[in-house]
C-alpha cells in the first residue's frame, strides 16, 4: 500500500511536467486534447509524460480504452492527491521566494461573481493599485460554484461570493459584509405610492431577479415559500445590470442586491428597500487551505474588508475545517 513515503518516491523519479500532465488529465475529465491546450503542448506529449511517470512508478494511474483515458485506477486515485499536494507545495515555494526577492511585485488573481466584481470590488482594486503598482491583477468572473473551483484549482488566490464558498473543507471562508435586497421599478410605478412594501404587493407584478444560486436568490425563494405566496418569475439573469435593463423595458419589477443600485447611474429607475422582506445576505471571501499568501495578498484582503486583518486571517486558517470563523 502506498503511504506518506510515496511523495518521496515520486520526487526521486518524476519531473513537474509529468505531474502537471497527470493533474490536468484529472481536472479536464481525462480529455487529453483539453489537457494539451491547458499546458500549451501537444496531445502526444501529454500522453508521453503520463506514460513515463507510470513506467517510473511501476503502476498504471489511468484506466484506458484504446488510447483514451477513461478513469483513475485505484492506485491512481491514491496518488492523485499526493500529486496535487506536491504541485501546490512547489507553488508555495515559488511564492515564498518571491516574497523576499520581489516584495512589491507579482500577481494577484481574484475570482468573484458579477455583483462583487461590478459593485463591491472597484474601490478596493483602485486603492490596492495605488499601493502596489507593480502587482498585476487578474479578475475572473463566474458563478459561486465556479469561483470555488477556481480557488480549489489554484487558478485564483482569492474568491469572493455570497453563496457556496463555505461548503468546501479545502477553503477557508471569511465573512466580509452583510447586505440586503432592493426592488427596482420604473418612475411612476404603483409600488412607489408610499404604501409599505409587502410580499403580497410584490407578488402582484411579474418579477425579474437572479438565477438560482446567485446573489441571495435562495433567500428570495424562501421568503415567498414561508409566506405561502406564489410569484410570477418572468426572467432570471446572473447579474443586476441585465435585470435592470429588462425592468427599464417594462417586463417586470426587479429584485437586486441593494449595492447594485446607484441613483445617478440608474436614473431611469427607482429603488424601494426590501431588506425587511428577505433574509440578510453575507458575502464571504475565501482562500485555499495550505496556500502561501504573499504580504500584498493580505493587504488586499484587508483593503476589501477592513476587519480581515492578517492576524485574523491566519487564525482562521489555523482552525479545523468547519469550525466557525469569528471576527
Amino acid at each position: 500500500m502506498l503511504g506518506a513515503g510515496c511523495g518521496f518516491l515520486i520526487l526521486d523519479c518524476m519531473n513537474f511536467q509529468q505531474l502537471r500532465s497527470v493533474r490536468e488529465a484529472i481536472r479536464c475529465g481525462f480529455n487529453l486534447t483539453e489537457v494539451a491546450r491547458v499546458l500549451h503542448t501537444s496531445q502526444p506529449g501529454v500522453s508521453r509524460q503520463i506514460r513515463e511517470l507510470e513506467e517510473e512508478l511501476g503502476v498504471e494511474l489511468f484506466v484506458r480504452a484504446g488510447k483514451r483515458l477513461t478513469e483513475l485506477t485505484p492506485v491512481g486515485a491514491l496518488i492523485a492527491p499526493i500529486v496535487e499536494r506536491m504541485l501546490g507545495d512547489a507553488d508555495n515555494l515559488r511564492s515564498a521566494g518571491a516574497e523576499f526577492s520581489q516584495q512589491a511585485s507579482g500577481r494577484l488573481s481574484i475570482a468573484a461573481t458579477h455583483s462583487q466584481a461590478r459593485y463591491a470590488l472597484p474601490g478596493a482594486v483602485r486603492d490596492f493599485r495605488e499601493r502596489y503598482p507593480l502587482v498585476t491583477l487578474n479578475l475572473h468572473q463566474g458563478s459561486p460554484r465556479q469561483v470555488a473551483q477556481m480557488l480549489l484549482s489554484g487558478e485564483a488566490d482569492i474568491g469572493i461570493a455570497t453563496e457556496s464558498l463555505a461548503q468546501y473543507e479545502s477553503l477557508v471562508a471569511l465573512p466580509c459584509y452583510r447586505w440586503t435586497h432592493s426592488v427596482v421599478v420604473p418612475p411612476g410605478h404603483a409600488l412607489l405610492d408610499g404604501e409599505p412594501l409587502t410580499l403580497q404587493r410584490l407578488a402582484q407584478f411579474p418579477i425579474i431577479t437572479y438565477d438560482a444560486g446567485y446573489t441571495g436568490r435562495l433567500h428570495i425563494d424562501e421568503a415567498f415559500a414561508a409566506a405561502g405566496i406564489s410569484f410570477d418569475l418572468v426572467l432570471t439573469a446572473m447579474d443586476a445590470d441585465v435585470i435592470k435593463t429588462y425592468v427599464e423595458l417594462g417586463l417586470g419589477v426587479g429584485v437586486v442586491a441593494s449595492i447594485a443600485f446607484d441613483e445617478q447611474r440608474d436614473h431611469q429607475l427607482r429603488a424601494v428597500d426590501a431588506g425587511h422582506l428577505f433574509a440578510v445576505n453575507l458575502t464571504k471571501l475565501a482562500i485555499r487551505r495550505g496556500t502561501f499568501l504573499r504580504s500584498y495578498i493580505y493587504d488586499f484582503i484587508e483593503t476589501f474588508a477592513s476587519p480581515l486583518k492578517r492576524d485574523v486571517v491566519e487564525r482562521a486558517v489555523a482552525l479545523a475545517p468547519g469550525a466557525p470563523v469569528e471576527l
